[in-house]
């Protein structure tokens, strides 16, 4: 009561007398990796304030992305094929993928760089890094439904990646088998296999030239694992702070926040998990981070007739199928340096008309449905930037795998800060 009689008398003089807050770690960004984060840090005896400008946890690129966790399928944004599409991006003619055009010296180099990263050689390094991350997460979400039995439609039914071109999958198998020779159970499939597999996908049989099956890929619902582990967090004692901008960093002596209600959060670690506005918030403390919006849409629908258990890709349309409880989510399109998250009616008509071209009988399109749009933090190399500078951890850089590699990067984190902490 004091504060507020005090604000109210002092105007906007009072956030020179906010009241703080102190805890050992702050986490800014609720969404899957900041989440994981908090709770990576509370196994190992820490106090965490997690804040959010959002109203709740799993709002932003967290709230309707695939749903897929491709534990064994972790390719790069930037590759070979993409190159060869690269006249048409330019050209906005490209259906799936597009660029911005901005003159920001920022942008353009991104943009340079993860061009230069589509190359073969940078594409297979770039991919068998995100493998090791993928697979370290897979283990992770086992040990974490043990300690927290969570309901977010969490599935194992295998992914199945589609290819109706010949060179394509030619390729892809290849891949497929040097996968197999490390150990990952990925297996190139015929038509006729790919049926087998998914008996949905009968209809389209006859566009196929073969498919890759991952049997140990698995789904979830990436916003309901995020409010179902905030409110177990809760009862063991995590602070949320939602629904407030945070007004800037403060780095020395020790990391704080400061809050657009007045607010005044200090920590001895502050991790930033904060996904496409991170490298706007540590611009001012001279870090540099490498990170584009990348915006995707999604339609979620009633299944239709013939909706596939096994989680899809089209590689061709650059769609995902995946089935979460009851719903089935459509999710597709790539859209570089669009900084707005509002749906864009036109683009979300043309990836609906590509999934009825795709899997026509997969949803009920005249269904009752939810659209949605996000922007996800790519970087040029399509991997998470896990690093740590005094008192402050970033976790940030997820791009279109923040689901799948949320756990393992928490991990990375709270043992960075564990280790700064303890210096």
């Amino acid at each position: 009561m004091q504060w507020s009689e005090d604000k109210a008398r002092l105007g906007d003089n009072a956030v020179l007398f906010a009241p703080s807050v102190t805890t050992d770690v702050l986490v800014l960004g609720a969404g899957v990796v900041g989440v994981a984060t908090a709770e990576a840090l509370m196994r190992r005896g820490l106090s965490v304030i997690l804040v959010d400008r959002a109203d709740g946890p799993g709002q932003g690129a967290s709230f309707a992305n695939g749903g897929q966790l491709s534990y064994s399928y972790t390719d790069a944004l930037a590759s070979p094929s993409l190159l060869k599409r690269l006249p048409g991006i330019l050209a906005a003619t490209d259906p799936a993928f597009r660029v911005a055009l901005r003159l920001d010296p920022d942008y353009l180099r991104w943009c340079l760089a993860f061009f230069a990263n589509g190359r073969a050689a940078r594409f297979a390094a770039n991919s068998l890094a995100g493998i090791a991350l993928a697979l370290r997460s897979r283990a992770l979400m086992e040990e974490l439904l043990a300690r927290h039995p969570v309901e977010f439609a969490y599935d194992v039914p295998g992914k199945l990646l589609l290819h109706e071109e010949v060179a394509g999958f030619g390729a892809a198998a290849d891949i497929a088998a040097a996968k197999q020779r490390a150990g990952i159970d990925v297996r190139a499939l015929s038509p006729s296999d790919v049926v087998e597999v998914e008996p949905a996908l009968a209809g389209v049989r006859h566009r196929l030239v073969g498919g890759i099956y991952a049997p140990g890929d698995a789904v979830g619902d990436p916003h309901l694992f995020c409010t179902g582990l905030v409110e177990r967090l809760r009862g063991s004692g995590l602070q949320t702070r939602f629904g407030t901008l945070v007004e800037v960093i403060v780095e020395a002596p020790s990391p704080a926040l400061r809050l657009a209600c007045g607010e005044r959060l200090e920590a001895k670690q502050l991790v930033v998990a904060a996904g496409p506005e991170a490298a706007a918030l540590l611009r001012p403390l001279g870090w540099r981070a490498p990170i584009m919006p990348v915006r995707g849409h999604s339609l979620t629908l009633p299944p239709g007739n013939s909706a596939p258990r096994v989680s899809i890709t089209d590689v061709s349309r650059k769609l995902v199928f995946c089935r979460l409880g009851q719903c089935l989510r459509i999710a597709g399109l790539a859209d570089v340096g669009f900084t707005s998250a509002a749906v864009e009616p036109r683009r979300l008509a043309a990836m609906s008309a590509a999934a009825r071209e795709s899997l026509p009988d997969a949803a009920d399109y005249e269904g009752p449905g939810e659209a949605w749009a996000g922007l996800r933090p790519v970087t040029p190399d399509s991997l998470p930037i896990v690093e740590r500078r005094g008192p402050i951890t970033v976790n940030i850089g997820h791009g279109g795998l923040g689901w799948t590699y949320a756990l393992a990067t928490a991990e990375q984190a709270a043992t960075m800060v564990v280790q700064g902490t303890a210096s």
